[in-house]
């Protein structure tokens, strides 16, 4: 029997945040297992949002028990407040996951859709699309659980490449036991 790991897509928000787990196995075949958006309470003090985003990853996470997960990488926003709040919210779900031991893998938006739709100017539709296609999923995601999808899905695919060429991803803490660098190729 093949080893199966568990990876959990975060794509985190200050307002949703999307969750989805795969399992994946050492050919690369993924299968869904979960998917969610957890909506945080616009009305609630920010900071109470950030703790409703913390203890509800950390529950999902104790429930399914992902063994890796990936998470959107940040990018420049054009408004600044925008920005410091989605920042705060990927700290608030990185420490979630770390308190459960996940190892962490970053990813930018423009890796994943070219990883799940082929290109890296995808529209959030085309994510939509081709996860559910991918997963085996009918019914039409929500967008923020699409991208958690497609997150995990991106990760898988890397995961299985770098595997192939031999190269260490890291420790469950994200932390890489031996750098890889294009050189070691020529």
């Amino acid at each position: 029997m093949a080893d199966v790991c568990r990876i959990i897509g975060v794509d985190p928000g200050s307002r949703i945040t999307g969750i989805g787990i795969i399992d994946v196995d050492d050919a690369g075949h993924a299968r869904h297992v979960f998917h969610a958006a957890l909506h945080l309470v616009a009305g609630d003090v920010f900071a109470a949002r950030l703790k409703t985003l913390f203890d509800g990853l950390g529950a999902i996470v104790a429930e399914y028990a992902p063994q890796e997960a990936s998470i959107e990488r940040v990018f420049l926003a054009r408004n600044p407040d925008s920005a410091l709040k989605l920042g705060q919210a990927r700290g608030a779900a990185i420490c979630a996951l770390v308190q459960h031991d996940v190892g962490i893998h970053e990813y930018a938006a423009r890796e994943v859709k070219q990883a799940v739709v082929g290109t890296g100017s995808g529209e959030k539709r085309q994510v939509q699309h081709m996860v559910g296609v991918l997963l085996g999923i009918g019914e039409r995601l929500q967008a923020d659980a699409a991208d958690a999808l497609a997150l995990a899905l991106a990760h898988a695919h890397t995961r299985a490449s770098v595997r192939r060429l031999g190269i260490d991803l890291g420790d469950r803490h994200g932390r890489s036991g031996r750098r890889a660098s294009w050189r070691q190729f020529r």
